[in-house]
């Protein structure tokens, strides 16, 4: 069960045998059905979580009910609302399983007690926010400096297996367009090929 995790963390930090266990004793083991919330909007965020199996996706809702997609998220991904766990307070996210995910949950207390014991956890989490960081950083600029068949081709590139197991219209929402325009974009495409 935390094989997956395990090489995560050997990416980014050295454990010894006894770090190691003590880490798994504070991760709780979830089976998370499809079309499940792990957090609906105006809740407070009180965990990460790191996908063994399965898709989730983030959104949130604009006043008037338009979805916006923030991110997607699989394998080997983390999942949370950073600024609802950190601060503790109610979310604007919502936080959905798309396929029947498994995921190892850390909550807020373990983590700082995580922290407190095993100090180098805080250079992996830290390298996650920042990473995190770039990726927003990363979208926000192709929002703004290219076209939406760009957007749509760099995301195809960057996340081919995302691309696959979601559905077209939330490519769309992630993207920041109409699912009937994305339509026209993949028929304009397929017309060049």
């Amino acid at each position: 069960m935390y094989e997956q995790i395990d090489q995560f963390v050997d990416r980014c930090i050295a454990l010894t045998p006894e770090e190691r266990a003590y880490f798994h004793s504070l991760l709780k083991f979830r089976r998370v059905r499809k079309r499940t919330y792990l957090l609906q909007e105006g809740e407070v965020c009180d965990f990460e979580a790191y996908i063994v199996k399965g898709c989730i996706r983030t959104y949130f809702l604009s006043d008037d009910g338009t979805e916006t997609i923030l991110t997607f998220a699989i394998e080997d991904w983390w999942v949370s609302d950073l600024y609802s766990f950190t601060d503790q307070q109610p979310s604007n996210m919502f936080i959905e399983a798309l396929e029947d995910c498994e995921v190892l949950v850390i909550d807020r207390k373990s983590k700082r007690e995580l922290f407190e014991k095993v100090p180098k956890f805080e250079v992996l989490f830290r390298l996650l926010v920042q990473r995190a960081l770039f990726a927003l950083q990363r979208r926000f600029h192709s929002m703004v400096s290219q076209t939406a068949e760009q957007r749509y081709l760099a995301f195809l590139e960057k996340y081919p297996q995302v691309a696959q197991r979601v559905p077209q219209n939330q490519i769309a929402r992630y993207l920041g367009v109409s699912p009937e325009f994305l339509s026209k974009v993949r028929s304009s495409l397929q017309k060049r090929k």
